[in-house]
């Protein structure tokens, strides 16, 4: 059962960033934006039957819960405490399980994979770390052309900050390895 070490505040007022002595996954993200979506998930379907939490994201040793902004946070905290410790720690995930999580995106020629591990690479080493580090991260959706999509999660998928100076910061931080792109969140 994973142990809370620290709970700490995000850029988004609404989101909450736990951070935990043992992981719940290696490597593989898990985003719940609704109840609904969160069906198969035991800790998030735990977490949204308590009310006010409009979203679950969690990987490795963090997870972050976001409300609908009417709740009390001291209150809300010690409620998403519970289901949080009484969770499982991960398992250990075999290497192809994490591969897959991480695969391609289907139906990119070869060329485009290569422009895609680039982009990648970039924002795993630059744009990914400050993210996780406030409770959020990115997931690269598509890419058609010279339009990147990414879907943010976490505490940044209702952040104001993320759809404004966030997604420029990222669209100028690709541009310089591919300078006709545009970057869209999704």
């Amino acid at each position: 059962m994973p142990k809370i070490a620290e709970i700490d505040d995000t850029p988004n007022p609404n989101a909450v960033k736990f951070t935990l002595h043992e992981p719940l996954t290696w490597g593989i993200s898990h985003s719940f934006e609704s109840a609904d979506q969160a069906a198969g998930d035991a800790l998030a379907s735990a977490l949204f039957a308590i009310e006010h939490v409009s979203n679950v994201f969690y990987v490795d040793r963090w997870l972050t819960v976001t409300q609908d902004g009417k709740a009390d946070w001291p209150e809300l905290v010690r409620l998403i405490a519970v289901p949080l410790r009484a969770a499982p720690a991960a398992a250990a995930h075999s290497a192809a399980a994490v591969f897959e999580a991480r695969a391609s995106i289907a139906d990119l020629s070869q060329q485009d994979q290569a422009r895609l591990e680039a982009i990648r690479e970039l924002l795993d080493a630059r744009i990914r770390p400050a993210l996780k580090a406030d409770g959020g991260d990115l997931h690269i959706v598509g890419l058609a052309g010279n339009e990147l999509s990414i879907h943010y999660q976490g505490a940044c998928g209702s952040c104001p900050s993320s759809i404004s100076g966030t997604l420029s910061a990222i669209e100028n931080l690709v541009r310089t390895i591919e300078p006709d792109i545009t970057v869209l969140a999704v």
